[in-house]
Formats: structure tokens, sequence, C-alpha cells
């Protein structure tokens, strides 16, 4: 009776005690980390997540960047932290969805190491070309490739970027270099100025380019056509059927994180994500927004991990 009594006297005060961290949270700074460099789509998304945020917590939020492997570092770095809400994780499908399949070392379980929070959307890609080069068309790059074996090189700045490149030269039977970076923009710059030939790049990195004409897109990743880009066919369209890649993003916490604290910043984040001043913000840099409870964010990360396993076999990718 006396060892029954001390258990619930102990789960009382552990209940009481996530009250009192969520009742005080946030008392202090938190943290978005980056997986990716400065520039890149998930840093964008970050900062102006974090510039409502702040005010809304009535705390600083900083915005620290940690590229590497691929967002796997960042998680990492994410999974290591005390579990209270102070560290988030601005994660994507990189190193959630397909750091597992594309990397032998990763060092955390996607599904036991993280809760989720929020989705913050969804990323359009696009392929896009060197405009000197003379492609203007996928069935263009495909007939140039062939003629021209082992010219072409794609960059990636990302595991979308791995899995796209490695899709189209799988499916088209073609010979094409791949060049790894840490983060989009530097890739995209290689491309612009000639040194690499072509990459899947996110519209927010991406469209700046494009409208000025220093990037030429052929299509997107996505099985539906853009709004944004509506004259822009998909892959799909282009002759690689049934390729639908949805690049995500989405904020979780290391497990562990009171059941409170994550709840209290899933309704500051909703609230923040589907204002009409973000929605705006998130159209400007070509990025699609929405929020979501932590469950939905939970499924669909293991509905995920099931379709970015078979996109990397089925692109006959082997973990490095």
């Amino acid at each position: 009776m006396k060892k029954l009594l001390l258990i619930a006297v102990a789960a009382a005060a552990a209940l009481y005690s996530a009250a009192l961290r969520a009742d005080d949270f946030p008392s202090r700074a938190v943290t978005f980390i980056n997986p990716f460099g400065p520039g890149s789509a998930s840093d964008t998304l970050c900062r102006i997540v974090a510039d409502k945020l702040g005010p809304a917590l009535g705390q600083p939020v900083i915005v620290d960047d940690r590229p590497g492997a691929d967002g796997a570092l960042a998680a990492l770095y994410v999974h290591h932290q005390p579990a209270d809400g102070y560290t988030l994780l601005m994660a994507t499908n990189s190193p959630l969805s397909a750091d597992p399949f594309l990397h032998k070392d990763v060092d955390y379980d996607v599904l036991k190491d993280f809760v989720p929070v929020t989705r913050v959307g969804s990323f359009t890609l696009m392929l896009v070309v060197n405009p000197n080069l003379p492609i203007h068309s996928v069935k263009e790059l495909v007939s140039y490739a062939k003629a021209n074996p082992g010219k072409l090189s794609f960059a990636s700045g990302n595991t979308a970027g791995i899995v796209g490149g490695d899709t189209l030269a799988h499916w088209a039977g073609i010979d094409v270099l791949q060049v790894p970076y840490k983060s989009t923009p530097p890739a995209l710059e290689d491309i612009m100025a000639g040194r690499v030939s072509m990459m899947f790049a996110d519209f927010t990195t991406a469209m700046p380019h494009v409208k000025a004409g220093a990037l030429r897109p052929l299509a997107i990743s996505r099985i539906k056509r853009s709004k944004l880009y509506p004259d822009l066919p998909t892959l799909d369209e282009a002759g690689v059927k049934g390729f639908n890649l949805d690049a995500w993003a989405g904020i979780v916490a290391p497990t562990g994180t009171p059941q409170e604290v994550v709840a209290k910043l899933n309704g500051v984040l909703r609230t923040i994500i589907d204002s009409p001043e973000v929605q705006d913000k998130f159209k400007n840099v070509g990025f699609e927004g929405f929020s979501s409870t932590p469950q939905e964010l939970g499924d669909y990360i293991k509905e995920q991990l099931v379709a970015w396993e078979k996109m990397v076999k089925d692109a006959n990718i082997r973990p490095e």
C-alpha cells in the first residue's frame, strides 16, 4: 500500500512539474535549428516564422543554421538537446524522410527521437539548367545527354536534388555526374556560372534567378502543375510517369518534450503559419504554407518514410 502511495505521489509530482513547465514556457530564448545554409529555402522559412514567433511568445527566437550531411547533422544536434521546447528543428524531407535511406550512418531514429509539433507546408521543385545549354525541355535534355555522354552534371543541395537527379538519370538511361553541395544557393551559383549543368531546386531559391533569365526551368517535381508556373510541365507529363516528389517542411522537438509545451507551441505556430500575412510571405517565396496538428504531422512523417524509401530504391541509389 505504501509503495502504491509513493508511485501515486511521484506521478502527481511529475504532472504538476510538467504543468509548471508549460505555464512557465518560454522563460528564455527559443532556437530554430535550420538543416541547411543561409539563403536556403528552409532558412527563409525559419526566418519568416521566427519573426512572428518571438513576439507571440514574448521571447527572442534565434535561427541557427547547421548544414551538413543533407540535414542529418542538424537533426542529430536537436536529438541530443534537452527535451524542453527551447530547441526546435525546422525539419524537412531530407533529415526525416530520405537520409535514413541515403546514408548508412544516420545516428537517430526518425520516429522515436523526435516529437512532431506542426507542418509548415510543402516545397515544389523545378528542374533548372544553365540557359547557355541547347536544352529547352526534358526530351531535349535526354537527347543531348545521350549524344554527349558524360558531359552533363547535376548539382544536389539536399536529398530532393539527389533523388530527383538520380531518378531522372535512371529513367532516361543517361550518364550524368552528380556534384553534391551543402545547400542550394551555392549550387545554383555554379549552375549559373556554367560549372554545373542542372539541378532540382526549390521555387523559393530558384525563382528570382528564373525570372532574371539566369536559369532555364524545364519541369516541376510534383504530379500537378504549379499555379506559379502553370505553363511548366510536370516530370510525369514529360515522361517520368508517376514521378511525384513532395519536399516538405515541419517543426519537431526532441522526444520527451512535455505535451503541454508541444500543445502551446502548436497553437501559437498554427496561428502564425495560417495568418494572411505569413501566407502572403510564403507565396512570395514560392512556398505552399499550411499547418497541422502534431498527430497529422506524425502520420505524414510515417507515410513519407515509406514513399522516400521507394523513391530511393526505384532510382537505384545505394546508401553511402
